[in-house]
Order: structure tokens, then C-alpha cells, then sequence
């Protein structure tokens, strides 16, 4: 996972920040699977050898400046620091990281707790749709994430339940998508 600055971006930038950067690299032994865009990062999904990671960042300079680069693997964290972290994940736009984060704490719940953490799952889901410009799935999958928040209120881990419904909830009858903070 590779996040430059965002200087100038938007999400209806992301096919075009992807064709670009294939093209910034073309000749690399490098795979740029995805992009998204949100107003702090340009943020690509990539496969390359360490040792090449430098050459990358130098090409993909007319895009951005490298925030970070991180190595991404599946992780079992603790369930509280789980929840922070995707906490701070989502609240940075980083919902992708967010997402994952999530999801190893989904697989360590049961019953109602279950569908909670579903039901922030596909919102986080949703919102890495919104940075690829792909709206139309973001609002359907906001859809579905009301249903799985729909059986839960009141403050998981800090996070304020009702407030995220209350918000999906107004973004999906509007249809007008906004990043939020949880």
C-alpha cells in the first residue's frame, strides 16, 4: 500500500490517477492494482520488490509525494487495539485499511456483536467504493450496511452507533456521499 500526498485530487480522478501511474511506471517489474483518491491521499494498491519501492515513489512524483508506504498483511491484533486502529484508519480516509481491520475483528465476534462490526465493515466498504468514483456501488452498499447497523445502538468501543446509522442513513437518501468521522 503505497498513500502520496493529495494535492489537487478528487474521486473522480482515480481511473485517470491509475492510467497514469502504470504509464509513470511502465518497464518496472511492479503491479498497480487499484487507486483511490481521498482528500489527504492518493492511495495504490501495489506488488513490487522492496528493493524497487525508491525507483517507484521517483516515478510517481509528478502525482504526489510519498506520505507512507506500508506492507500489508493480515495481522492478529488484540480486539480493542483492532478497534483503534480502524477507528483511526476510517477517520484518516484510509478505508481500505480500515476495512481489513475490521474484518479481524469480525471474525473473532458472535451474534449481535457480529453484525455490528459487519455493518461498519460495508460502510468502510462503501466509502473505498466513493474514492474509486464508483458511487453507485458505494450507495448500494450503504444500503446493506443499514441493515446490519440497524439491529444495534448505543457506543461500541467509543464508536457512537446511532450517530454512524443516523449518517449512512442521510448519505444514502440524499445521495450525495461525504467522508464523516466515527
Amino acid at each position: 500500500m503505497l498513500h502520496l500526498k493529495n494535492n489537487d485530487f478528487n474521486p473522480k480522478d482515480a481511473t485517470i490517477l491509475l492510467k497514469k501511474s502504470r504509464e509513470f511506471c511502465s518497464g518496472m517489474n511492479v503491479i498497480i492494482r487499484d487507486t483511490r483518491v481521498s482528500s489527504k491521499y492518493i492511495e495504490f494498491d501495489i506488488s513490487i520488490e522492496k528493493k524497487e519501492l525508491d525507483m517507484l515513489v521517483e516515478k510517481l512524483q509528478p502525482i504526489g509525494s510519498l506520505e507512507h508506504a506500508k506492507h500489508v498483511i493480515e495481522e492478529k491484533i488484540e480486539k480493542e487495539k483492532a478497534v483503534k486502529d480502524g477507528v483511526f484508519f476510517f477517520n484518516d480516509e484510509r478505508f481500505w485499511e480500515c476495512h481489513e481491520v475490521f474484518e479481524g475483528v469480525w471474525k473473532n465476534c458472535h451474534g449481535k456483536e457480529k453484525v455490528l462490526v459487519h455493518g461498519i465493515i460495508l460502510v468502510a466498504a462503501a466509502l473505498v467504493h466513493y474514492q474509486k468514483d464508483e458511487d453507485s456501488i458505494c450507495l448500494s452498499i450503504l444500503g446493506r450496511a443499514l441493515e446490519k447497523l440497524s439491529h444495534s445502538s448505543g457506543n461500541y468501543y467509543n464508536i457512537d452507533v446511532d450517530k454512524l446509522r443516523s449518517k449512512v442513513f442521510d448519505i444514502r437518501n440524499s445521495g450525495k456521499i461525504t467522508t464523516f468521522e466515527i
